[in-house]
């Protein structure tokens, strides 16, 4: 069994920072690919910043120069780094990660998700 559990949400003012943590922990073969995505009410799930195994990062085009993902690898733990923040970044924030796990002796890719953590940017 797999778990990605979050951590570091909360009401923040515009302009100010918040981190974010998300910790795998079960019976993982290797972490591949990790990532956060958002959700504000009322639209679609999107993809805020991924990070590869190898370090390799991706954002989506509102948060790039404000966020900035990283990963321990020996803690199994990825983070965001979010500063500037906007009202418009105001969403639900879920982790992502793609995992390998062994099941019956086969080794089988699959992507996992946190609980969720609430990120409010107001005044």
């Amino acid at each position: 069994q797999v778990q990605l559990v979050e951590s570091g949400g909360g009401l923040v003012q515009p302009g100010g920072s918040l981190r974010l943590s998300c910790a795998a922990s079960g019976s993982i073969f290797s972490i591949n690919a990790m990532g956060w995505y958002r959700q504000a009410p009322g639209k679609q799930r999107e993809l805020v910043a991924a990070i590869t195994s190898g370090g390799s990062t991706n954002y989506a085009d509102s948060v790039k120069g404000r966020f900035t993902i990283s990963r321990d690898n020996a803690k199994n733990t990825v983070y965001l780094q979010m500063n500037s923040l906007k009202p418009e970044d105001t969403a639900v924030y879920y982790c992502n990660a793609r995992i390998t796990v062994m099941v019956t002796m086969v080794l089988r890719e699959y992507d996992y998700w946190g609980q969720g953590t609430q990120v409010t940017v107001s005044s």
